[in-house]
């Protein structure tokens, strides 16, 4: 398995000083989420050519999937980051759903998703880009989001039907949301692209709340996924010595 670090990590620093910290840390990738807000991307090119070390992942533009009335716009939007990440080399997209509409029943919103989803499908494949759906919690800090559940992630990617559009599974939301962790992040395997790793409760670093990382990535790398794991979380102590922390008694103890 492989390790991202998230923009955000050290607050304030941009893109290319989360770049060093990738490669001074043993990582192996970086996760920018908007790139739209990168001063220079040729600058971020070169740092990555330099370091050996790229973003690895990105969003699109937050435009809802379940309102059919955006459907052009958010179209526009993975065609505009497609553009981006083939300057990148970047080849996973997030994105969200957008919040639950009033008054429209979640059938037709699921359906108008699908439908969004399954016209960006021969754009990703061109690119050979994978686009990752993201379930988030609606009890903590997403209320209202519309995609929560694993296994209504699952069911709309299936019904897709297209090997570049996935998910991420995002350890913290879906223990807040359904828990049954390792069952679910082993029985959508085959549709999950990455995982998004941080502790509850707190959004913090593992090691911080009730999760057993050790045994949850044990699972997934026994799975045989060798994919990236995503450490999207706050930190409680300097991030240089949360890492460290998470290579020793994590990332050793999986093998």
């Amino acid at each position: 398995m492989k390790y991202s670090l998230c923009i955000g990590a050290y607050p304030g620093e941009d893109e290319v000083y989360h770049l060093e910290k990738v490669k001074t840390l043993d990582f192996h990738g970086l996760e920018y989420y908007a790139w739209w807000q990168l001063e220079d991307i040729k600058r971020t090119v070169r740092a990555q050519e330099r370091l050996g070390v790229g973003i690895v992942a990105t969003c699109t533009p937050f435009i809802s999937l379940v309102d059919e009335s955006l459907r052009d716009d958010y179209l526009d939007g993975i065609r505009r980051t497609i553009e981006a990440c083939s300057k990148l080399g970047t080849r996973s997209i997030i994105s969200q759903t957008g919040n639950e509409l009033d008054g429209v029943p979640r059938e037709t919103q699921q359906r108008t998703m699908v439908e969004t989803l399954r016209r960006a499908a021969p754009l990703l494949e061109a690119a050979d880009i994978v686009l990752e759906l993201e379930p988030l919690n609606g009890l903590v800090d997403h209320r209202g989001h519309y995609l929560q559940r694993s296994d209504e992630a699952a069911d709309i990617v299936d019904k897709v039907g297209s090997s570049h559009v996935k998910l991420v599974f995002d350890v913290y939301h879906q223990q807040i949301t359904e828990g049954n962790v390792i069952r679910n992040a082993l029985e959508y395997r085959h549709r999950i692209n990455h995982y998004h790793i941080a502790d509850n409760p707190g959004r913090n670093q593992p090691g911080t709340g009730e999760l057993n990382y050790v045994n949850i990535l044990k699972a997934i790398k026994d799975s045989g996924f060798d994919g990236y794991i995503g450490l999207e979380c706050g930190f409680t102590i300097d991030p240089d010595d949360a890492i460290e922390q998470f290579h020793e008694e994590v990332i050793a103890r999986i093998g």
